[in-house]
């Protein structure tokens, strides 16, 4: 005779795995996060390299 399906066991297995396949993402996305975050930190701003134009004016054409 076949054995009968615990059919609350698998549900229960199942949403066992359900919740480590959720806190791997939440781990994986806050680990990226926090590589960003440093590598932002880590290189200037791009903005604020650069140059802003004078207002109201024309850049310096070259001079005439």
């Amino acid at each position: 005779m076949a054995k009968r399906p615990n059919y609350r066991q698998e549900r229960t297995q199942r949403t066992r795995v359900k919740e480590m396949k959720k806190q791997k993402k939440l781990l994986r996305r806050e680990e990226d996060a926090a590589k960003r975050k440093a590598l932002q930190e880590k290189q200037p701003d791009a903005d604020s390299g650069q140059e802003t134009p004078e207002p109201g004016g024309v850049a310096d054409s070259g001079g005439a």
